[in-house]
């Protein structure tokens, strides 16, 4: 299987194919098998893939993505391995840390005063400053990237691959487990969350469903819209 391209402006590729993949959709090579959907995100490839494909992988880094009500979560722990998750809303899910990697449908953007997400103004509990992944890399590309000239390396990590190795997603096909969370969710506040200082964000170095269908494209779009919104009225910058 190739190598997919994403990124761009000092974005690596699994970053981009991590926020802007389909997850939980049929995989089209193993169409036939049961437990076909694609959970699975190989960063070796930048793709989605599903549990059968695993074994075509053996030696790449991969990334379990749950479901939570229609929307792609990924447990904080197994994120906070690649990049720094600082500022974003994580949830308690099942006695687990989740975070969104995509923002929640909302019927129009929040009008109440209070704290917001910086790039989709959905309401957040203080000190947090992002809902989702996607929202975080977004503003930081047009903050950083665009307007400062800046790359993202000071919220990368370099990743320990055995952490993220294929060994544990061998026996995925045959596991009761399908990525799917049910029960609810729970805000974490800020006293339980690990939220790192304004000014010590660095990082260690660099290195089919109508759901998944409505956020085709959103990256693109959406950092068109976050730079507009920068044009006009000044916004706080979250990490400064």
């Amino acid at each position: 299987m190739g190598r997919r391209e994403y990124g761009g402006g000092g974005m690596p590729g699994w970053l981009g194919g991590l926020v802007e993949e389909s997850f939980f959709v049929g995989c089209g090579t193993h169409e036939n098998r049961r437990k076909n959907e694609k959970n699975i995100f190989c960063l070796g490839c930048c793709t989605s893939i599903c549990p059968h494909c695993v074994p075509a992988h053996p030696s790449h880094p991969l990334s379990r993505v749950r479901r939570y009500v229609y929307n792609d979560v990924v447990r904080l722990e197994d994120l906070e391995k690649l990049i720094d998750c600082s500022f974003v809303q994580p949830y308690t899910i099942n006695s687990a840390k989740v975070v969104f990697l995509k923002p929640r449908p909302q019927s129009r953007p929040s009008k109440v005063a209070g704290n917001t997400c910086s790039t989709c103004d959905r309401i957040l509990q203080e000190p947090f400053r992002f809902c989702s992944l996607s929202c975080k890399v977004l503003f930081l590309l047009v903050d950083h990237v665009l307007l400062q000239g800046e790359d993202l390396s000071s919220i990368l990590f370099r990743f320990d691959e055995s952490e993220l190795a294929f060994s544990r997603f061998e026996n995925l096909r045959d596991d009761d487990d399908d990525g799917r969370i049910t029960g609810g969710a729970v805000l974490e506040g800020p006293m339980q969350s690990k939220v790192g200082s304004p000014s010590g964000h660095a990082g260690r170095g660099s290195s089919g469903t109508k759901k998944n269908k409505s956020n085709a494209g959103f990256f693109p779009q959406i950092v068109l819209s976050l730079n507009n919104r920068r044009k006009g009225a000044p916004h706080r910058s979250p990490l400064s």
